[in-house]
């Protein structure tokens, strides 16, 4: 079956190669979910962002946060190999309300390991973009990357 005009695809883009315009829709769109503006006008606003071009981009973009409705997500990292690493690892985890589903951690060479984690995030606390800010901030983790998410 070929694709219909109307069958829309989609991709993940990293946030540095969007043009200004989507990054400020974005923002003015969690302006609006969070209260912190009480209309499009504010939000627009205080983004510096025209309206026709807010309305022309609100229901194309969106935070990859706001697109993982399975609440599962699977991370690869790349951690040194010291006593306690795993563990802190686990807390910060477990700190933003993620409940780890399945762990795998390499055997450890030339000081490093690699481990991969699955995690469901129905109850997290914060935005995931700030759990991999402070996953990615420890000091014996040298990578982090999203495998993939979903059911």
């Amino acid at each position: 079956m070929r694709p219909g005009k109307n069958d829309k695809k989609f991709y993940l883009v990293r946030e540095d190669v969007l043009p200004e315009a989507m990054k400020k829709t974005i923002d003015a769109k969690e302006m609006l979910d969070r209260g912190k503006a009480e209309s499009v006008w504010d939000a627009v606003q205080k983004v510096d962002l025209s309206r026709s071009a807010f309305y022309k981009y609100r229901d194309t973009v969106f935070p990859f946060s706001s697109v993982v409705k399975e609440k599962l997500i699977t991370l690869f990292f790349q951690v040194e190999d010291r006593s306690g690493t795993l563990s802190k690892l686990l807390s910060v985890v477990a700190a933003s309300g993620c409940n780890v589903l399945t762990i795998h951690q390499t055997i450890p060479l030339q000081g490093r390991a690699n481990v991969t984690l699955s995690l469901n995030m129905v109850d997290i606390a914060i935005d995931i973009d700030e759990l991999l800010t402070q996953l990615r901030q420890l000091e014996f983790v040298d990578k982090v990357e999203v495998l993939g998410s979903g059911a």
